[in-house]
This record gives structure tokens, C-alpha cells and sequence, in this order.
């Protein structure tokens, strides 16, 4: 077993988390404690003008300079580690490896049977020489060139979550970001993943538009407004919900435009329902489960959730309902994935990403001569 510190930048740009587990990479022997660092005002406007300048290029063309964006990444995410290994109580000389996802500025999903394109800043070397720890990064490219989504890469971590919690399947493990995405676990086979849609990026983005919130605290803004059905229609409308699965999105794929016109309450009510017709329409594919677990941010949202238990027909219940850790599961994640790339395991596999064959996607920095 080895001890792992995992490390998630999500696309909402207000921090970092990190984990601690001790792992082989297939069973789970310990969770450690974890950390979240948020990032300042003056780093998430460096890390939006990243964004930005992506969304301007769309790999067309020569790339912006992220030099800046990555530095910033890189001592917060070293910060990160070295907060996670004190709350241990361990040194970093304790700590066997690093899981860092980076930052994700833009995502392409393969079209017209060509494959896709992503990026996760972040120098993954540079990190490995900052902490003196070998790093895993750069989780989704090789996916993408197996003809992979590169998402959603929680899944094979959920089954190993759910065989270590002993549930009874079928289950759906539903993660409610930036984008929201769906692993269905049947009672026997490989996992399936897709993305299902939008999740709190849309809903976050009204309320810093209109209000002076960052996110609808505890759904009270939706709460308090009425869902505009013709509105609904429109976003359903999307071409991406006419696509098989697997699929996948890119935070920025979706708009306010369809809700320019609306209230301010009104809006809000129109984009958590969104999300949750979108998380409904995703399990009608799939089947009924015995029970629909939620991760992310989203959990956090009663009308969300109540929403979503409404066109589901399954009560959705928070990962705390059976012991897991919403706040840190992507940062567990992406440690568990760290040690199957150094032991060539997958990290996804054709049901969870459409690849043509099960993938160890990840490069590894090394900071330490091998024994």
C-alpha cells in the first residue's frame, strides 16, 4: 500500500482539494485527512484570464503563454500537499506520490470520428521538483487518443468505493460539479459513465451575473422563483442530448443566452431544473437504481436535490449518507488513479469513456532516483 495525496482543481476556480488515502490502486486501505486551498482573488483572475485566452484559441493556432496560470497552480498545489502531509502528522518524505489533475482550461470531445482534444495546465514536473515527490498529471490525453471522451475518470474509483463500502447494486453515483456526470454500477459488468449536462456551472454563473453571490447559497434564489417551461424547452433543445453515450462536455459548452430575458429568481429556478431534467433524462437510459448517490457541490442544494428526486423517482441521498467524503472524493480520485498509472492498471475503459480499449492514461514526473 501507498500513501497518496490526490489533488483537484474543478472548473468553479475557487481552490484546490487534496486527499490523503493509502492505496494499491485497487483496494482502499485507509483515508487520510484532507485539505482545501482556496485561491485568492488575485489567483482566480489569473486563472479566468487562462480560461479565457483557451476559449479565444480552441487549439487553433499557436497557444496562449499559461506560464503565469501555471505558477500560480503550481505553489498552491504544492501548498496543498504540504498542508495535507502535516494534518497527518507525516513528513514529505512520508508521502509515496501525487495524483494532480491540473487545471482544466479546455475540453474538446471527439467529433466526426475524429478524436478529441484537452488541456490541464499545470507543470507536472515543476510540481514534482517544488514537493520532491513523484507526480502523476495529465490523466486524459491518452484516453482521447484511444478515442476516449478523457471523461469522466471518477467512475472505476466509485466501483472500488462501493466494493469497499459493501453496497448492494444497482447504484448511480452522481457527481454534481461544474458539469454533472453519472456512473451507473449494475449488479454485474464494467461500470458506465458519461457526462449528463450542465450541474452548477450555469446556476453559478447566473448568480454572479445577477446577484452578489458566487452560487445559490442552499438554493434559496431558485427556491423563491418559477421555472419557465418554454425556456426549459429551449435548453433541452441542446444537440449534445441527442448524443449516445459515452459523451462529454466542456464547462463552457452551454450559455445564459436562453435565460437573458428572465428574473432573476426565475432564472435560477429555469437552470436547476435544467440540471435536473438533464440528470433525469441520463438514468431513463440506464435503468431504475436501488439507490442515487450525489457528490459535488450540487448535494449541497435542497432545491437541486428536491428537483432532481421529483423527475427521478429515486430520493438522491449525499455520499455522507454511506460514509464517503463529498467534499474530497475527486482529490480520493485522482490519488487511486496516481498508483494504477504507476502500475499500468486502467483508468477508464470503453463503458466509461468510449475508449477502443481500456486505458492507464497519466505520465509520471519523477522526483526521486528509483530504489
Amino acid at each position: 500500500m501507498k500513501r497518496v495525496i490526490g489533488l483537484m482543481s474543478g472548473t468553479s476556480l475557487d481552490g484546490i482539494d487534496a486527499a490523503l488515502i493509502e492505496t494499491d490502486g485497487v483496494k482502499i486501505a485507509r483515508f487520510g485527512p484532507g485539505e482545501t486551498v482556496a485561491y485568492t482573488r488575485g489567483d482566480r483572475a489569473i486563472l479566468q484570464a487562462a480560461v479565457d485566452a483557451a476559449l479565444d484559441w480552441q487549439f487553433v493556432g499557436q497557444a496562449p503563454d499559461f506560464r503565469r496560470a501555471e505558477a500560480v497552480l503550481n505553489e498552491r498545489h504544492a501548498e496543498a500537499v504540504e498542508r495535507t502531509a502535516e494534518a497527518a502528522g507525516l513528513s514529505m518524505d512520508d508521502i509515496d506520490l501525487v495524483g494532480f489533475h491540473g487545471q482544466t482550461v479546455l475540453h474538446h470531445p471527439p467529433s466526426g470520428g475524429s478524436s478529441g482534444q484537452t488541456l490541464q495546465i499545470g507543470d507536472g514536473s515543476e510540481l514534482a521538483s517544488r514537493i520532491g515527490i513523484d507526480v502523476v498529471y495529465d490523466f486524459r490525453a491518452a484516453d482521447m487518443l484511444a478515442g476516449g471522451q478523457g471523461a469522466p475518470l471518477a467512475p472505476l474509483y466509485h466501483q472500488a468505493l462501493a466494493e469497499h463500502s459493501g453496497l448492494t447494486r444497482p447504484l448511480a453515483v452522481l457527481n454534481l460539479g461544474g458539469v454533472a456526470n453519472v456512473t451507473w454500477l449494475g449488479a454485474k459488468g464494467d461500470p458506465v459513465a458519461f457526462d449528463t449536462g450542465p450541474a452548477n456551472g450555469l446556476i453559478d454563473a447566473w448568480c454572479v451575473k445577477r446577484t452578489d453571490e458566487a452560487f445559490d447559497r442552499d438554493g434559496k434564489l431558485a427556491a423563491s422563483g418559477k421555472v419557465h417551461q418554454a425556456t426549459l424547452d429551449d435548453l433541452m433543445a441542446h444537440p449534445f442530448f441527442d448524443l449516445d453515450p459515452p459523451k462529454s462536455l466542456d464547462r463552457w459548452d452551454f450559455t445564459l443566452e436562453p435565460v437573458r430575458n428572465l428574473s432573476d429568481a426565475d432564472g435560477a429556478a429555469t437552470l436547476t431544473a435544467f440540471t435536473a431534467q438533464t440528470v433525469a433524462g441520463a438514468l431513463e437510459r440506464l435503468g431504475r437504481p436501488e439507490r442515487l448517490l450525489v457528490t459535488g457541490g450540487g448535494r449541497l442544494n435542497p432545491t437541486l436535490m428536491s428537483m432532481i428526486a421529483d423527475r427521478v423517482g429515486v430520493t438522491p441521498e449525499t455520499v455522507e449518507t454511506v460514509g464517503w467524503r463529498g467534499d474530497l472524493l475527486e482529490a480520493e480520485a485522482f490519488a487511486w488513479l496516481a498508483v494504477r498509472v504507476e502500475r499500468g492498471l486502467p483508468t477508464s475503459l470503453p463503458s466509461t469513456t468510449g475508449a477502443r480499449h481500456p486505458v492507464s492514461g497519466g505520465r509520471i514526473a519523477r522526483a526521486r532516483d528509483e530504489d
